[in-house]
This record gives structure tokens, C-alpha cells and sequence, in this order.
């Protein structure tokens, strides 16, 4: 049963509602299972309500945020780019693996710092920064805790502390400039991001990027499971109570105005919360992995431009 629980409830958090197509030759109407499941989700004082909460508990959905894997898929190497295996522990000890990106550029304009999305591992998600090689900026990508060839089990505390770990590590490098340091996360990757450095701000970061961030954990258990979502999901380290205190650093979260799995109202949310200077980019018909190369680009161009604003 508890498996059963985790996982139509991991599901629903994660990516939303299935839809199904089949219905039954002949009468009576037929009822949608994804309208179905909805309304258990909805119910708090429903059947499926009272089990998640005996068998997750008040904050056993937290972890069903989290969708590791251990396969790297692919390498800079497959895309002709160079990189460096990197290793460096986090504040407790945990083992965290990354990759150094150089860019072939003679002056750097600075290194990107990049946390990515809540699934898979690195070779995942390097279509979201090898953009930034060509325009000047070395990157350090990494898995935190739990994912990829990162050793330890993910907590929400615990890769909120490799955010920071991953910036102690890239300042020892001898080829980036400590003071030029950029932030920039996708998904809860800009989440946790926010909450590290609004907790306790790293000197040097001159930039804060989220792209497609969640405001709230709770507003996103809402959002894909409804009451039974509240009743399991917790909201400590939410990145709508830590983003105010990023200031002075300047704040860019991006995000697509279609955003399926992080609804573009939790972008407004974070927005309003957050204090000058700080910028949002409403992507037009944007989802959640493609705000950025939307209209050839576009607003891959705007944030290059607005970096250069910032690291004058």
C-alpha cells in the first residue's frame, strides 16, 4: 500500500494529472480516470487522504520532489565540448560530483554556477548552460546529493547546503575570478538556489537566475495533488521566504506564461516577494524546459544582455 501511495502521489507532484484517451464502446458515459484521481487528491477527509497521511506522514511527501537517477547519459565530450570531472564535499562531508565547463573564450566574463531540475542526473541537463561557453562564461554544473555520482541520500536541507558547497569549491579554482560568480537554476534547482544564498549570501555571487522556480513546496502539492498534497508535503526553506533576502544582489527569474508542471503564478508570487533589484521574464507560451529557446532564442540574448548590465 505504501508504495502504491508514493507513487500515484509522486506522480501527481511531479508532472501533473494523466489524461486518458480510451473510453468504452458503448454506454454509460464514461468518467475520465484523471478526473477521477483528481477528486481523491481533493478530498481531505477522503479514503486516499487518510492513508497518505498514516503511511507518509505530515511531511513524507517532501520527498517525492526528488526524482534521481544514476545513469550520466551523455558528456560535454558527446557535444564537442571540454570539461573536467570535479568532486568536493558538502558541509557535512557528502561526496558531490560535477563537471567543470571552460569557456574558449581568452577573457572570461565570469562562471556560471548552475543546479538543475529534480530529475535524472548531469548528462540530463547540459542543453541548459553549454549556451553560455561561446558568450563568455565558464560553467561548474553538479548533482547534489543523491543523484548521478553524488554520494549521500537527498534531504531538503541537504542540497540546499551543496548549493553552497559548489560555490566554496569553484572559488578555489586558480582559473575563475571569485568575484565574478553567477547563480543560475532551473526548476528546483533556482529554488533551493534562492534559499541558500538568501540564508547565507556568498561573496562574489554578482547574479541570481531562476528558470521556471516554485515560490512554495506546499503551493506546488496543491497545485498537482490538492488537499491530500497539504497534508504530506511541509513548507520549511520555501524560496518565497528566503528570496527578499538575496538583496542587494540583483534577482532574473525567467519563466514561461505555459508553464505545465510550475504554474506561472508561483513565478508571480516569487517575483512579489522579492525585493529591488530584481527582474522577471514572462516568456510567452513558454513551458517548463523551453522558456529559453523560444523565438530562436530570444530570451537566451536578454539574459546575456542583462549579465553584462551586472558585471560591469
Amino acid at each position: 500500500m505504501l508504495d502504491g501511495v508514493r507513487k500515484i502521489f509522486g506522480v501527481a507532484i511531479a508532472i501533473g494529472l494523466a489524461c486518458a484517451n480510451a473510453s468504452p464502446a458503448e454506454s454509460p458515459e464514461p468518467v475520465n480516470p484523471a478526473e477521477l484521481l483528481h477528486g481523491l487528491l481533493r478530498d481531505p477527509n477522503g479514503d486516499f487522504a487518510k492513508v497518505a497521511r498514516v503511511t507518509l506522514g505530515k511531511s513524507g511527501g517532501n520527498a517525492l520532489f526528488y526524482f534521481p537517477t544514476a545513469d550520466i547519459a551523455e558528456t560535454p565530450a558527446t557535444w564537442g565540448w571540454k570539461f573536467e570531472n570535479v568532486w568536493f564535499p558538502s558541509a557535512d562531508g557528502t561526496r558531490l560530483h560535477g563537471w567543470f565547463l571552460p569557456t574558449s573564450v581568452k577573457r572570461p566574463k565570469g562562471t556560471i554556477v548552475f543546479s538543475h531540475g529534480n530529475a535524472g542526473a548531469l548528462g540530463h541537463h547540459l542543453g541548459f548552460v553549454t549556451w553560455f561557453l561561446p558568450a563568455g562564461y565558464h560553467v561548474l554544473m553538479y548533482d547534489y546529493r543523491g543523484f548521478g555520482s553524488s554520494s549521500g541520500t537527498i534531504t531538503r536541507r541537504g542540497v540546499i547546503e551543496d548549493v553552497r558547497a559548489a560555490f566554496d569549491y569553484v572559488k578555489t579554482r586558480r582559473d575563475v575570478n571569485p568575484n565574478r560568480l553567477v547563480s543560475f537554476g532551473h526548476s528546483l534547482g533556482g529554488a533551493k538556489s534562492i534559499v541558500a544564498l538568501g540564508e547565507k549570501p556568498v561573496p562574489g555571487v554578482r547574479a541570481v537566475i531562476s528558470d521556471a522556480g516554485f515560490a512554495s513546496y506546499r503551493g506546488m502539492a496543491e497545485v498537482m495533488a490538492g488537499n491530500v498534497g497539504l497534508s504530506v508535503v511541509t513548507d520549511e526553506n520555501a524560496p518565497k521566504d528566503w528570496v527578499a533576502k538575496l538583496a542587494p544582489t540583483p534577482v532574473l527569474l525567467i519563466h514561461g506564461t505555459a508553464d505545465e508542471v510550475v504554474p506561472f503564478a508561483q513565478a508571480q508570487q516569487l517575483f512579489a516577494a522579492a525585493q529591488e533589484p530584481k527582474t522577471l521574464f514572462a516568456v510567452s507560451g513558454g513551458r517548463h524546459g523551453d522558456a529559453l529557446w523560444r523565438n530562436r532564442g530570444e530570451y537566451r540574448r536578454k539574459v546575456l544582455v542583462w549579465l553584462d548590465g551586472k558585471l560591469k
